[in-house]
């Protein structure tokens, strides 16, 4: 699949943000990102799951890997 690669085994989903500090200053907002996988929503409104920016498909910013913590469809934490 071209727009995923894996991280400790785990398909990622893209997020739309040029870079993990922009993100992290989204904490409180709704995530902007775009699925990848085939086999069901990677997104989770309440959870934990990792995404990262790949600039050669978004076409913004730098790459980088996060890990995100949702809690009711919003952006609770960024690592």
């Amino acid at each position: 699949m071209p727009c995923a690669y894996r991280f400790e085994d785990q398909n990622m989903m893209l997020l739309n943000y040029p870079s993990k500090k922009e993100l992290k200053t989204c904490i409180g907002e709704s995530l902007n990102y775009t699925e990848t996988s085939m086999f069901g929503a990677e997104y989770l409104s309440n959870g934990t799951f990792n995404g990262a920016n790949r600039p050669s498909i978004t076409g913004q910013g730098r790459e980088f890997i996060a890990t995100i913590t949702m809690r009711d469809g919003l952006i609770a934490s960024v690592e």
